[in-house]
């Protein structure tokens, strides 16, 4: 599982013209479900997002976590962290769960979420989606499992 995550003032996700979810500041979590991924992947990629220390403390040194500036936690599916893109012009998605694993590895990962901060936010699996943020800092990790 790969998420790319980025330390933002605000965020939003919009589907249709219609805005699904939206924080403001805290993390967007961009997730990349890949083959093979489990369970046990989703709880070790949801503890850290809880506990990643990329917010600035009083001596502005990335010292605190999402719930030490309780703030929230915007998470879209996006397939395309899979994406093997090493040689040629063009991506390949051989090693992207299949949707239907994918879905429900990412639905997984969205209840635990929502069970442990209350602060949290989401896009629609699988839609085409409208994400719009404005990057704290810029302030951007890619956090694998």
């Amino acid at each position: 599982m790969k998420v790319l995550i980025q330390r933002v003032s605000q965020a939003s996700v919009s589907v249709e013209g219609q805005t699904v979810g939206a924080i403001e500041q805290g993390l967007l979590a961009l997730v990349g479900v890949e083959k093979g991924d489990t369970d046990a992947a989703v709880e070790k990629i949801l503890h850290r997002l809880l506990h990643y220390r990329v917010f600035s403390d009083a001596e502005g040194k990335m010292n605190l976590n999402l719930q030490q500036v309780d703030g929230g936690l915007l998470l879209v599916s996006q397939f395309t962290l899979a994406a093997e893109t090493h040689k040629g012009l063009r991506p390949g998605f051989s090693s992207a769960a299949p949707p239907a694993e994918g879905e429900r590895l990412f639905n997984t990962l969205v209840s635990q979420a929502q069970s442990a901060w209350p602060k949290v936010a989401t896009g629609q699996f699988g839609a085409d989606m409208q994400v719009a943020l404005v990057n704290d800092g810029p302030v951007t990790f890619m956090l694998e499992s």
